[in-house]
């Protein structure tokens, strides 16, 4: 009995240390996988670029070229929040050597930074001169080429915007000519209210309201539709729906371009007006925030203020163009009120007060863009 419980004491003696040896392995060896697999696949290690000008087209581009230690993944948007932005995401390389910001051109575009995005990852933003369209920039890698002792590289290609058109605005609405859009119509409801309420009716009686005081001031008013139809025609699809409606502003080369909606949400607690624009002439915003500012003395209605969107139809007009929403037809309480004829009215006069201070503003910068 003496030797059995002496070997049992012996075996745990030698045992349990290589146990504790073993676990401690089997955790060094996780944390050495771990550590490995948070270990970026390259750098960003150094950055030059370029303005190419053609001769015979004399459009020019910007290349900018960002070398890389290894193979990346990039992924580009276009964004106006914090003034007209590209970001390029470069997923498995960190920023190396490179310095944080670098000026560029200041025409096509003003700098490119560098930003660590986190332990792996990191973003390349490049502050645009002015706004672009997704057709005027391209984002690719190209592999290294060992006999042309060539690294990894990013390459961004972004094209100059095309001359602005110079505005003279004058004050006041007499003689302007103003393209007013009643969003969806005939086929298209448009959002749909708790209540059944359609938002293309809501649209047309408001758009309506603003062609009478437009005229009034004797204004000329392209309407794009002026009853319960698709601009278009029948079975039209939704870009030609679109088009169809810019193309009214467009062809009679209306001084500005107002699209009227009301909003809708999953949350029926939701509500506010807004205004949408897409910068491209320099008074875009100018246009929205004077049409805001005045939808939102309307009582009853949360101020959501303006925002910048890509909006088919504020994007491809050729004039200042606005988005409004004027409401939530989803929120039961502002469905009831978009009912009602004069709150229809109160933002038919919003509207058309916005567009008279947007006048009398453009006309005090001139013909900046």
């Amino acid at each position: 009995m003496y030797r059995i419980v002496l070997s049992f004491l012996l075996l745990m003696v030698f045992m349990t240390p290589q146990a504790g040896i073993a676990a401690t392995l089997k955790g060094n060896v996780s944390s050495t996988v771990d550590n490995v697999a948070s270990v970026p696949k390259a750098e960003l290690a150094n950055v030059r670029w370029l303005v190419h000008k053609d001769a015979v087209e004399g459009t020019s581009k910007l290349r900018l070229v960002i070398d890389t230690t290894g193979p990346v993944k990039i992924n580009g948007t276009l964004s106006e929040n914090d003034g007209p932005q590209l970001t390029i995401d470069v997923k498995d390389a960190v920023v190396g050597k490179v310095d944080d910001s670098v000026s560029l051109d200041g025409e096509i575009a003003d700098k490119v930074t560098f930003i660590k995005k986190d332990a792996t990852n990191s973003q390349v933003v490049v502050n645009l001169s002015n706004m672009i369209d997704d057709s005027d920039y391209k984002i690719f890698t190209l592999p290294s080429d060992i006999s042309s002792n060539k690294t990894f590289r990013v390459v961004i290609d972004i094209n100059k915007p095309l001359p602005k058109k110079i505005y003279n605005f004058t004050p006041g609405l007499k003689d302007k000519v103003i393209a007013i859009d009643a969003g969806h119509g005939g086929s298209d409801s448009g959002a749909v209210g708790p209540n059944k309420t359609q938002e293309k009716r809501i649209t047309l009686a408001v758009a309506q309201n603003v062609k009478t005081l437009l005229e009034r001031a004797g204004a000329k008013v392209l309407m794009t539709r002026q009853t319960d139809v698709d601009v278009y025609g029948p079975n039209a699809s939704a870009v030609d729906e679109l088009q169809a409606r810019t193309k009214v502003a467009n062809d009679n080369k209306a001084d500005v371009f107002v699209s009227i909606h009301i909003n809708a949400f999953t949350n029926p607690l939701a509500g506010g007006t807004a205004t949408y624009y897409y910068q491209k002439t320099g008074y875009d915003a100018m246009l929205a925030k004077n049409i805001q500012d005045n939808l939102a003395k309307i009582d009853g209605f949360q101020d959501r203020g303006i925002n910048s969107a890509r909006f088919y139809v504020i994007k491809r007009t050729e004039m200042p163009a606005v988005l409004a929403e004027l409401g939530f037809i989803s929120n039961p309480n502002e469905e009831k009120m978009l009912n009602l004829p004069q709150v229809q009215q109160q933002m038919g006069q919003s509207i058309v007060r916005g567009l008279e201070n947007f006048f009398a503003q453009a006309a005090r910068k001139g013909g900046g863009s």
